[in-house]
């Protein structure tokens, strides 16, 4: 490598599992990798890889092997006996993404992280340290006690794993205010394609926030220091309804114009609306084009109150009508249905893909008409939603494989990702890119630019063992001048 950061040891404090039963490894990757550290960190019959093959959307290859570390050491040993094996890599968490960061795209290794499960609380310092298997929710959980909270809130805050949220750089309904995965790390470990062992720093270089986001494909993230912060003190909930989702673009950057910070602005669109409340019956405004809910929050309450007057009379003079809730209770149900978006488009296809544009607040209304339109000449039920205060969109495609085919889902995933980028926006302000928006990377991203990536790459990952097609579309073309 030909970088040097600190290399360190790192000591784990997990629980020993139970020895399971069976599983003769049954190819010599797995015969070896048993031998290093033993047969209850390694899964080898075909019935347990198989379960290692997916994410949230997404079928890949059944591994060679899969290893459940318990330490950056067991990482280490790993990665040196696949790279010794000359077999890929791919890192792993709960699963939970949407865009098949963690789908194994070649047959190899995968290490499943959901052991690694050690956290601390350093109050004094407002920090954390959590191994890349603890669960998101799990660190505020942990913080609490001492006056704190950990502000990123993917929706899949209750089952995503730090690693993971540290791949994609998640983000979530509180990032307009409070930011997104990759400003609350102050540090981390990661080991190399080689099996070395680093500890980076957020420096001058930030080799550390190059791999936030990187989705695995620089180095295998074991260990993070996260910056910890105070509650508010106080929040106050609002739902406004509005005509159609012009209406309630126009409202939010009125109230952003007016001075508001909101802490979340999310906005669903009708078909959303419609299916989380014949979900959950929670009274949600069926009729209304878009709903936007809307948390303002601080420590001082006069202030909370008039952003959230701001709010309120920007959703009016957009032609909105406001409901405030009057109790936590109503405010938690409110936020319930934002959170329950997953399982009610669940209800209505098997399966969905989950597009994560963003677009300047200024296009929104054109562009969600476009996406509509789109989804209504195709066929296929379109649901949009998202975090309309940084203009991050997530239009889902819902089919039913049995019935619709992956060439119509993949098309209108394309026509999608060409509306955003047409609008002067990105691919992904959150979920990644992985294999679902990678053959789109071509046009969005000029030659010069991919052939940069790619010497990121090539120097952290010479053989291109980790992650292995994923985010860069495959070698064909590309071409960039050195200075």
């Amino acid at each position: 490598m030909s970088f040097s950061p600190r290399k360190t040891a790192f000591t784990p404090g997990s629980r020993a599992p139970k020895p399971r039963s069976g599983g003769t490894p049954d190819n010599p990757l797995a015969a070896e990798l048993t031998r290093v550290l033993g047969p209850t960190k390694v899964l080898s019959t075909l019935s347990e890889r198989r379960n290692y093959r997916y994410d949230a959307i997404q079928f890949g290859e059944t591994p060679l092997a899969v290893v459940l570390p318990e330490s950056t050491a067991d990482v280490v040993m790993a990665v040196r006996a696949a790279r010794a094996a000359g077999v890929p890599i791919v890192g792993r968490g709960a699963a939970s993404g949407l865009s098949g960061g963690a789908v194994p795209m070649q047959t190899g290794l995968v290490l499943s992280f959901t052991r690694m499960t050690r956290l601390e609380v350093f109050p004094e310092w407002r920090e954390a340290r959590a191994q890349a298997g603890v669960v998101t929710l799990s660190v505020t959980e942990a913080a609490r006690p001492h006056g704190l909270i950990y502000p990123p809130d993917p929706a899949s805050f209750r089952t995503s794993t730090i690693g993971g949220n540290l791949g994609e750089n998640a983000g979530g309904p509180l990032c307009f205010k409070y930011g997104v995965t990759g400003d609350y790390v102050r540090g981390l470990q990661f080991v190399d394609a080689d099996g070395e062992v680093h500890d980076l720093t957020r420096d001058a270089y930030d080799l550390a926030g190059l791999l936030i986001g990187s989705e695995g494909t620089l180095g295998l993230i074991t260990e993070a220091t996260l910056r910890l912060s105070p509650p508010p003190k106080y929040t106050r909930t609002l739902l406004a309804s509005f005509a159609e989702v012009g209406e309630c673009a126009e409202a939010v950057s009125r109230a952003i114009a007016a001075g508001a910070v909101p802490a979340k602005l999310e906005f669903m669109d009708q078909a959303c609306t419609n299916a989380v409340e014949d979900y959950l019956a929670l009274g949600l405004p069926r009729d209304a084009g878009a709903v936007l809910l809307v948390d303002t929050d601080g420590d001082d309450l006069d202030t909370v109150e008039e952003e959230r007057t701001l709010v309120e009379a920007a959703c009016r003079e957009a032609g909105g009508t406001v409901r405030r809730a009057a109790t936590d209770a109503e405010a938690a149900a409110l936020w319930q249905a934002r959170r329950s978006v997953s399982p009610a488009l669940g209800r209505i296809r098997p399966q969905r893909m989950n597009e994560d544009i963003v677009v300047p607040r200024s296009v929104l209304p054109e562009v969600v008409r476009e996406i509509r339109t789109l989804g209504d000449a195709s066929g296929l039920p379109v649901v949009q939603f998202g975090h309309i205060g940084d203009g991050n969109l997530h239009p889902n495609i819902l089919y039913d494989p049995r019935r619709e085919s992956p060439e119509a889902v993949h098309a209108l995933a394309h026509a999608i990702a060409l509306v955003a980028l047409r609008h002067g926006g990105v691919l992904s302000g959150e979920h990644g890119i992985g294999t679902i928006k990678r053959p789109f990377m071509r046009e969005a991203l000029d030659s010069v630019t991919l052939g940069a990536l790619r010497d990121v790459k090539r120097a952290l990952d010479p053989a291109g063992r980790l992650n292995p097609g994923k985010i860069l579309p495959d070698e064909e073309r590309e071409t960039h001048a050195h200075p």
